[in-house]
Formats: structure tokens, sequence, C-alpha cells
């Protein structure tokens, strides 16, 4: 608990004064006040586990309470919260550009100086490793006899996901990214005596064992050298040629442990190119244009610690329909929809069929043509109920 003892008490019990505020009691008919009264501690019991962070601040402007899910949210010990005031100043809040908010414009002072509810108000929060996180928060007022404002009630939520989910789905714009690595970044099986290899990373698909399977393409090597230098790498197996087409030849390989090309994913980004010169590697992928370059290379130094951003570039990337149409997919339909897509299943003649890709994902062919039929009909009806309603 986060406050004295009797704080807790007065504001939590049922059946006496300090509940009245909180119940809003009717003084027309007692039995109607038994009847809307929860039990002993009850009250208390449900703020402790409810969903939602909740916090409550005495008219001093002291914290006197936390629940479990405001204690996680905000990464604090409830010793810690206990300590600190609302005060912005404590906590390292601001506005969407960077701003920090004064003490006179925290809905917390709004609540207490007018009395009024404050519902919807946004900002960042800065947590004690130093992430960001952006909350929406809802205040209301607890009023005495006198109505006065004795607490404040506070709600709120984090929602940075879906904030920058929308971020992404609004931008135009991609940033395309170059790192570079020295030749110890190479695969002894990959090294060149002079000019250099470029290998397109076109997909990479997440597997329920958290493995993926990731396909490529080069022109820069025979279809047989293109799978023999694939193979001698240690984190890849079940290396396969899938086409052969004017020289560029497209494999698949499934990745048993993490590499360089999920970084970029993992990031909301796409990697695209690995480029291997005679002393170096170079790794080329995008990233959505409110994502921190500073991420893709800390992700990049657990596998090569010399990584150095060399390049950065804005291309135009009008992805709205693909983000849109992932984000109502559930992660199997589309990692079904991508394996099948770059693995040929939809060429004739299919270089996969439906039963070699059903044991990629460890599933039957009918679950797997499940998810293939239902990732197609989304894809559809997105596309073609769009095109009913502009026209």
């Amino acid at each position: 608990m986060t406050g004295s003892e009797p704080t807790e008490v007065a504001f939590f019990e049922t059946g006496t004064d300090a509940a009245d505020g909180v119940q809003d009691r009717s003084q027309s008919d007692p039995a109607d006040d038994d009847r809307r009264l929860p039990p002993p501690d009850l009250a208390r019991r449900i703020f402790d586990v409810s969903p939602i962070s909740t916090v409550v601040i005495d008219s001093a402007g002291a914290i006197v309470y936390a629940n479990e899910r405001a204690i996680e949210t905000l990464r604090l010990s409830s010793d810690e919260i206990a300590k600190r005031s609302y005060e912005p100043s404590e906590w390292n809040i601001s506005y969407e550009d960077g701003t920090p908010i004064p003490v006179d414009e925290h809905p917390v002072a709004r609540v207490f100086e007018t009395g009024e509810p404050e519902y919807g108000f946004e900002h960042w929060l800065e947590l004690p490793d130093g992430t960001e996180r952006w909350l929406v928060t809802n205040s209301r007022p607890v009023a005495n006899d006198a109505d006065e404002v004795e607490y404040v009630v506070v709600a709120f939520e984090d929602v940075t996901d879906l904030k920058r989910r929308g971020e992404r789905l609004l931008s135009d714009h991609m940033r395309r990214l170059e790192f570079r690595a020295d030749q110890a970044a190479v695969p002894p099986s990959l090294r060149v005596e002079e000019g250099e290899w470029r290998i397109e990373v076109e997909s990479v698909v997440s597997l329920p064992d958290d493995a993926t399977i990731q396909y490529m393409g080069t022109s820069d090597l025979s279809a047989n050298d293109f799978v023999t230098a694939v193979e001698e790498v240690p984190h890849y197996v079940d290396v396969r040629l899938l086409s052969t087409s004017e020289g560029y030849s497209r494999i698949e390989a499934r990745a048993k442990e993490a590499t360089v090309a999920e970084v970029f994913q993992s990031l909301g980004g796409q990697p695209r190119a690995v480029i291997i010169a005679h002393d170096e590697v170079r790794f080329l992928g995008e990233l959505p244009g409110d994502v921190d370059h500073r991420l893709a290379a800390e992700g990049i130094r657990r596998f090569h610690d010399n990584v150095e951003l060399v390049s950065e570039d804005l291309v135009y990337s009008p992805h709205l329909l693909y983000d849109i149409v992932a984000d109502a997919l559930t992660d199997r339909q589309l990692a079904t929809l991508d394996a099948a897509y770059f693995s040929g299943y939809f060429e004739t003649p299919r270089t996969s069929t439906g039963g070699e890709l059903a044991d990629r994902f460890g599933v039957t062919r009918q679950t797997f043509n499940q998810h293939l039929r239902k990732a197609q009909q989304t894809v559809l009806e997105h596309l073609f109920e769009e095109i009913d309603r502009n026209h």
C-alpha cells in the first residue's frame, strides 16, 4: 500500500461518511443505500485488481493509493509511488511535441481547482528506465459533504502501441538505412575477393517455434553457389532453391536463430538487402519515419559490435493498404499469406505446394488452407469494399 493505513481505510471502507462521497448515496431512501453499497472491503479489492491503472491523490497533492495495474504501468514500487506527488516535475511528462506540461495545465490541478472531471488528457511519460510511453488519463473528483474536492481519482492507460501504429498508417514516408560492419561479420562461405555480392531479402516469415522462414534472391551467384553459400551460414537450415529466371535465383531458408533481417521487421520496417564486399558487409533496410534509427543500430549490434550507420534516405512508401490489411489479419494468417506468395505457391507451375508449406508451419494441410483462404478473403474485402465506397 502506498500511504498511511488510515487514509486508505477512510477512502475504501463502506458505510462511513467517506464512502458517501464515493457512492453519492441518495438521501431519499435508506433501503436504496443498503442495496447500492458493496460488501465490506469489496470496493478496495476491486480497485486493486482493476485492469485500468488507477491512482488516488489527496488535496495536498500526495498519491495516497495506487492499484496493481498502476504499479505495473509506472514501473515503480508502491513505496516509490507514495513518495511522489502528482506534480509534472516529479514525473517528467510532456505534450506530444516534447514541451513539459506546467502544473497549472495538469488535469489533476484543474480538477482540484474547478471540481469538474477532466477526460481524455494525452501526454508522454518518461519511465525510470528512460523509455517514453504515451498515456491517456481520465480524472474525476471525490467531494466531501461540504462539496470540496477531497480526492482526485486518476485512471490512465498506456496506448503507446496504438499511437505508433496510427502514425505508421498515416505516414507517407519511410527511411532507407544502410549499416556497415567489417569483414568479421561476413561468414567465410560468403567472402569475396573483389567486387561485391548483393542478396535481396524479400520476406521474413515468423514460425510458431520462434524460428523464421526467409526468402532471398540474387543475380550475383549461380543457383548452386547461392544455395551452397547460404547452407554454410550456421543459423540457416533447410535451404532450398525455389526458382531461377533470367539469371536471378530465389531460395527459401529456415533460420533457427535470430538474424539481422529480423531487427528491421521487429521495428515495423522491412529488411531489403545484404551487400557483401571484400572487407565489409552492409545491411540495407527501411524503417517507419517515426522510428529512431538508433534502435536498429542497437539491434544489429547484438550480432556485430562494430556496426555503424553509413547512409540514410527518405523514400516515399505508400503502404497504407498493406498496413490496414496486415492489421486485420491474425499473425498466423499474415505469415501464411507471406509464405505462400514468396514461396511461389501462386505461380504456374507452383514452386511450393500446400503440403510443403503446411510442414513448415507444423500444421495439417487443411489447417494451412483455412488460414490462407481467410487471409485471401480479408485482402479482397478491403480491396473491393474500398473501391465500392469510392465509386
